[in-house]
């Protein structure tokens, strides 16, 4: 029998990492958004970098996912973590090539 307070103490972590996998989800939007904004503005550029982090984050999540399933099955946090970072970092990428943008 375990003790509640170590119990607890997991969950705490695992809710940290989880949270902190959804703020770097929401960085890689905000790399996608301010690229679009920063390019133009129009229509066109909103849409095409807005579907771009849907793409990336279903065919990057499916992969990480697939991972995860086999290598850490039961941690969901490390799976968000890691997808959030994955997405933090396209979205960097994103947002620093708009300045190769002629």
């Amino acid at each position: 029998m375990e003790k509640p307070d170590l119990v607890a103490g997991a969950a705490t972590g695992s809710r940290g990492r989880i949270w902190l996998g959804v703020i770097l989800l929401v960085l890689g939007f905000l790399g996608h958004f301010f690229a679009a904004r920063a390019i133009g503005g129009s229509y066109v550029a909103f849409r095409d970098h807005i579907f771009g982090f849907f793409l990336i984050l279903l065919v990057t999540g499916a992969i990480v996912a697939g991972v995860g399933w086999r290598f850490w099955r039961g941690r969901h946090d490390i799976t968000v973590l890691i997808i959030g970072a994955v997405q933090a970092l396209f979205g960097l990428v994103i947002y620093i090539e708009r300045f190769n943008i002629a």
